[in-house]
């Protein structure tokens, strides 16, 4: 079966930002950054950089971070670069879902930016 692909958060810049941005809903992700989904086999990316640029959430219950990766949001996709942060099991929602707040509801600049990094690597 096909695997996501994209680049998993370094452990030490993932505490960092948690104790930024406190998780919102009790259950915490903040694992990685996808480059393409389940859809088709495709490579791993190869390094890149990375910035916190927003923050979403509409009190649905999924919280996302916005990242540039090598300067840009929008991912190959048009869909956005982000973090999918915190949920909330009850909502019924999955990590997935972040795009669909992002979209629907927008985000909030983070100022100024934050940079971290993350590994090449199979989600």
């Amino acid at each position: 079966m096909p695997r996501a692909v994209g680049w998993i958060l370094n452990e030490e810049d993932r505490s960092r930002l948690l104790e930024r941005f406190p998780p919102r809903y009790a259950k915490t992700i903040a694992h990685h950054v996808t480059l393409s989904g389940h859809k088709a086999a495709k490579p791993v990316p190869g390094p890149a950089s990375f910035e916190v640029v927003g923050h979403a959430d509409d009190g649905r219950g999924i919280e996302a971070l916005v990242v540039t990766c090598d300067g840009k949001t929008e991912r190959p996709d048009g869909s956005t670069y982000h973090v999918t942060w915190s949920l909330d099991p009850a909502s019924g929602l999955a990590p997935k879902h972040s795009n669909d707040l992002i979209a629907e509801a927008g985000w909030a600049p983070v100022e100024p930016s934050i940079t971290f990094d993350a590994e090449p690597g199979l989600l």
